[in-house]
């Protein structure tokens, strides 16, 4: 049951820190979500939205910050 508290923390405290990262660029000015070539539908009641490049950006970032923190911990 410990193990469990203890992952439950760990998560919660990547999220939060996800969570601060997220609120200092949007406040710098980095379009993160409104990048060209991310999708938004508006239809009479609905709006769809598909952050496609902002993903692939996302991921390409973090595939090099993991794997510059792999590199330096061997």
């Amino acid at each position: 049951m410990g193990d469990i508290g203890k992952l439950l923390m760990v998560v919660g405290g990547v999220v939060f820190v996800a969570g601060f990262v997220f609120l200092v660029l949007s406040r710098s000015g980095i379009p993160l979500g409104k990048l060209p070539g991310d999708i938004v539908y508006r239809g009479k009641n609905t709006t769809v939205y598909f952050p496609i490049v902002t993903s692939i950006v996302l991921s390409v970032v973090l595939s090099l910050v993991l794997y510059l923190i792999s590199r330096f911990r061997q």
